[in-house]
């Protein structure tokens, strides 16, 4: 029978640059990174016998399942969640799982009837329908995921590093909806972690210290293979502080805002040192101390950190003593 593929799909819009990657065969680099499962652990079973009621004795038959990545690649090992379903709904209106196994290869014990065979390995996945006969041998049932994975990483400017609690991946169907939107296949995603995917396009967006800096990308999924995909971020690390001069000690119990150059408002905080990550461009650290406000301009270029100072001084051109005040 054809296999009905489970695909995720997801959603967002493109502009990203992508450092050229890379692509190996996924049956050996699978194995040298953390893994991301796709589905939760189930109790194993072999067979599945169901009670019958003034029925004839039938007799069950071994099915064996096995998997590949590609229709000529070699049986997968480990990594694969298989589940049996009756193709009979449920008073929930779900099919009912008869059998679960979970690692490579499988058998099950089964009788004659009709079952949905699936098999997932991480977010990919692959589902048949599967007829045991009264009697006779039941063929080696093989399923093709045609999938592949990629690993994800992100830099600063052209090459600088960025620490791994800074940034988180998403992943989303490359089909937009009608309404726009994207459907989100994964999120939170850390760097050098595998995303085990049907073949396909995938929308991948990076973030950045969680304020604005952010990129996306579409990358491409290949049938066997586990590609290594680097997204640019045209941002930096800003510190910024309160200070009766320059060099001097920051201000505590200071209040900031940090404003873009069209006025709005990408962050507030409360502290002595604001320190945050920003995209490219021009910004203004508004501080505010004991009810008085003090601003100043700075510009963030990528990769470049910078340490923001702004002096607590009267603003010029004010005749009155209380310039700064509210």
């Amino acid at each position: 029978m054809k296999a009905i593929k489970f695909a995720a799909s997801l959603a967002i819009a493109l502009s990203a640059f992508v450092i050229p990657s890379h692509a190996v065969f996924a049956d050996d680099a699978f194995q040298n990174f953390k893994q991301l499962g796709g589905t939760a652990k189930m109790p194993k079973l072999n067979a599945f016998t169901p009670p019958s009621v003034n029925e004839p004795a039938q007799t069950a038959s071994d099915v064996i399942l096995e998997a590949k990545l590609t229709g000529d690649g070699e049986a997968m090992q480990q990594g694969l969640a298989w589940r049996v379903f009756s193709p009979i709904p449920g008073e929930d209106g779900k099919l009912p799982m008869l059998a679960s196994s979970e690692g490579g290869t499988a058998t099950f014990h089964l009788l004659p009837g009709d079952y949905f065979i699936n098999v997932t390995f991480g977010r990919a996945g692959v589902t048949k329908k599967l007829v045991v006969p009264m009697s006779g041998k039941v063929d080696k049932q093989v399923l093709i995921l045609d999938a592949g994975g990629f690993v994800l990483n992100a830099t600063a400017g052209t090459d600088r590093k960025i620490p791994g609690n800074q940034l988180k991946f998403s992943v989303y169907s490359s089909d937009v909806s009608d309404d726009g939107e994207r459907k989100l296949v994964m999120n939170d995603v850390k760097p050098n972690t595998i995303i085990r995917l049907n073949a396909g396009t995938y929308h991948v967006v990076s973030e950045y210290g969680g304020i604005n800096a952010v990129v996306r990308a579409d990358i491409q999924v290949e049938a066997g293979k586990l590609t290594e995909a680097t997204l640019q971020h045209h941002a930096a690390q800003a510190t910024l502080k309160l200070v009766s001069e320059k060099g001097g000690e920051a201000i505590a119990d200071t209040a900031w805002s940090v404003l873009t150059s069209g006025g709005d408002i990408v962050s507030e905080s409360v502290s002595a040192f604001s320190t945050m990550v920003l995209a490219e461009g021009e910004y203004t650290a508004v501080a505010r101390n004991k009810d008085k406000i003090y601003q100043s301009n700075f510009k963030v270029e990528s990769s470049h950190d910078t340490d923001v100072e702004v002096l607590m001084k009267e603003p010029e051109n004010q005749d009155d003593n209380g310039s700064g005040d509210f």
